[in-house]
């Protein structure tokens, strides 16, 4: 009796794709986000249409970046309508499909059609239609082709009504026979290859490459809709792929009726089990606690203290009434006669702008767009069932990241432009709290043109550093041969985005920011008041002789640690849909997981500044931003334990792209928690400082 193996739904590349409705100006591309969806009118059909079957892409199931084009295969073609020789000159066999959007190519997906000739439910004799070919002798190269793909678990993908299948292009067996008796009976594909080191295989046995040659595609319909395909291979079909042997495959067609309804047919591919696992809720609630925790420490720990510093402060400073001489458990604050410590000591440099003031500026506006961006991206994502399920469309996502990313520009350049305008005035020789000049080009980085050098900055930081990474990747993808590069007109298009949308909107965005006119109390004609304390002329000397937590070096890695520590397990299930085959659909919870980073990087980064500052240095600025970017160190480094010990990737192709990828996630994660660092630090360092009194 012949078994079959049911292909069932195993991978969809879910990193990115979104369909784009052409736009001339800035409305039309924030409409094109507005998607047709599944229950477009390209999905109904009636009696006799042709149904086109496209191809995606084929390759090793350990590497998902090593996928090449379907007929890269000696495969033949269909002997139909469509085929090479016999066919008409409009046959579209091995055509490229139109994409729908950017981010359909740049997600790596090339449709191509098979060259089948298929019709919507034909008959309903529940024969299968047959189509077949032959291919000619199989030459050295040829057979050495199919026999890595054999060897390497190569598998193949394929869309019929943007509906994916998946089909194994054989096995390494002792003998077709033994196929037989390693497959279970209604098996998938790939669901094989999750227990074949469980095998039985003598190992004295040598290994031969199969190739199945019978494959058949069942195609469930309900009225005019395609509700659901699936692919079998036959293991009675695998043969030999030897050199001079000609194969003859066959592709069975069947159609079906079923009573399931069109908007729940993409819910079969969603591993509900595994994403709503009770481990996963678990790490939530856990982080949850954690946010808890912190708060609770934060409330306990620095207000208290703080309000004890206040105290001891007023005291010093003989202002009795206000400070006492006994805090609240009736012990004494301070002797009257001691000499002030802590972090009031610092209060005329803690406004000082911090080194290199262009580059922080740029640095921190990148981050807020990238703050911006991830929010954006997350709530199109959780707003799916307005728009179209994100899962449901390729590329949907990345073209949505480009977009928001585009449209968010304006964010990076007003965040940047201001904060260089506060901090200008400080970072010369002589500032003090009051502006109302230009800033002095006698300090670092605080020129003239500096605001230019700001601007320039802020353009080109995360541009440049992503376009140097991919550009590595695209090299290896070109000398690999594989379809996971950026073609030359996408890079075109996305050139032209970023210098007709993206540049000009930052530009607008850093003037906007220099000249937006700065909160603060007046002080007199044309002046403001930008800070709590007046910077000093000359700054203050740092202290060497700290004790261990006065050290920034060593608070900042305990800092990235809790802050990792509330995201590690959201981010073992992004790692899993990015590269274990999984479709990424839970968004709201990744929604709450961002919302709690954030939440957890603040207060974190609050506890090292208090701890810096009491420690007489006021350097806090580049300290807060590394508090809450070294979450990207240990972010990188499980992305290192996820690839040795959570997948089979091998090979140079394979592991540039992973690290690649993985080293731009990182950064862009390490910018954005060290810019909400900075931001909760910031607010933290006025607050307390707004409250004592100096002379």
């Amino acid at each position: 009796k012949r078994r079959e193996r049911k292909g069932r739904p195993a991978r969809y590349n879910t990193k990115f794709t979104m369909r784009q409705n052409a736009a001339a100006t800035l409305v039309l591309a924030a409409s094109s986000f507005v998607l047709q969806g599944a229950s477009a009118a390209g999905n109904r059909y009636k009696a006799g249409d042709k149904v086109e079957l496209w191809v995606n892409k084929v390759g090793p199931y350990a590497n998902p970046q090593e996928a090449f084009e379907y007929y890269a295969l000696p495969y033949c073609a269909p002997e139909t309508e469509h085929h090479p020789v016999t066919g008409s000159d409009t046959s579209v066999f091995n055509s490229i499909k139109s994409y729908s959007g950017i981010g359909e190519r740049l997600g790596g997906n090339v449709l191509r059609h098979t060259g089948h000739d298929l019709t919507f439910a034909p008959d309903t004799s529940n024969q299968p239609i047959v189509e077949e070919c032959s291919t000619g002798e199989l030459g050295k190269e040829e057979s050495d082709k199919f026999a890595k793909a054999a060897r390497d678990q190569w598998f193949y993908q394929m869309y019929l009504d943007d509906l994916p299948v998946w089909g194994m292009v054989g096995e390494m067996l002792p003998d077709a026979e033994g196929a037989k008796g390693q497959l279970h009976a209604g098996e998938s594909d790939l669901a094989h290859l999750d227990r074949e080191a469980d095998m039985a295989l003598d190992p004295n046995l040598p290994l031969k490459p199969y190739v199945y040659t019978e494959r058949t595609l069942t195609i469930d319909y309900n009225a005019d809709r395609i509700i659901k395909v699936d692919l079998t291979s036959d293991p009675a079909s695998l043969v030999e792929a030897n050199p001079g042997s000609k194969l003859k495959f066959r592709t069975f067609i069947k159609w079906q009726r079923t009573d399931a309804e069109f908007h729940s047919r993409f819910d079969r591919y969603l591993d509900h089990a595994f994403f709503k696992h009770q481990i996963h809720w678990f790490s939530v609630f856990n982080s949850f606690m954690m946010v808890l925790f912190l708060t609770g420490l934060v409330a306990l720990i620095l207000l208290r203290t703080l309000r004890r510093d206040y105290a001891r402060y007023a005291l010093i400073t003989g202002d009795e009434e206000e400070g006492g001489e006994v805090d609240e458990d009736g012990k004494p604050l301070v002797d009257k006669h001691s000499e002030e410590s802590g972090w009031k000591q610092v209060h005329g440099d803690v406004f000082r702008a911090p080194s290199y003031l262009p580059l922080f500026s740029a640095v921190l506006g990148t981050g807020w767009q990238l703050v911006v961006l991830t929010l954006g991206v997350i709530l199109f994502a959780v707003a799916g069932p307005i728009h179209g399920e994100v899962h449901e469309e390729r590329g949907e996502i990345l073209h949505a990241v480009v977009w928001i990313y585009t449209l968010s520009s304006a964010v990076s350049g007003y965040a940047s432009g201001k904060y260089f305008k506060l901090y200008s005035a400080t970072s010369g020789k002589g500032a003090g709290k009051g502006v109302d000049a230009a800033p002095s080009a006698s300090g670092p980085g605080a020129g003239p043109a500096q605001w230019q050098v700001t601007m320039f900055l802020t353009v080109m930081l995360l541009p440049t550093i992503s376009t140097v990474v991919l550009s590595f990747l695209n090299g290896v993808a070109l000398y690999y041969g594989t379809i996971n590069y950026i073609p030359f007109l996408a890079i075109f298009i996305l050139f032209l985005i970023w210098i007709f949308v993206s540049v000009p909107l930052c530009i607008l965005g850093t003037l906007v920011g220099r000249h937006t006119k700065l909160a603060g109390k007046g002080t007199g004609v044309g002046m403001v008041e930008l800070f709590p304390c007046r910077v000093n002329s000359i700054p203050r000397p740092i202290p060497t002789d700290v004790p261990w937590y006065g050290n920034p070096a060593n608070l900042v890695p305990f800092a990235g640690l809790l802050s990792f520590g509330s995201i590690f397990i959201e981010l073992y299930y992004v790692l899993t849909s990015l590269w274990n085959y999984k479709f990424y659909h839970v968004y709201g919870f990744l929604l709450g997981v961002y919302a709690i980073l954030v939440l957890v990087v603040g207060m974190t980064t609050v506890i090292v500044t208090y701890f810096t500052l009491n420690a007489e240095n006021h350097l806090w600025q580049w300290t807060a931003f590394a508090s809450g970017a070294s979450t990207a160190a240990y972010v990188f480094l499980y992305g290192v334990y996820y690839f040795a010990f959570k997948t089979s990737m091998g090979g140079f192709l394979q592991t540039a792209f992973y690290f690649g990828y993985m080293a731009l996630i990182s950064l862009n994660l390490g910018v954005l928690c060290g810019t909400i660092g900075h931001f909760t630090a910031s607010k933290f360092v006025r607050t307390i400082f707004q409250n004592v009194k100096v002379d």
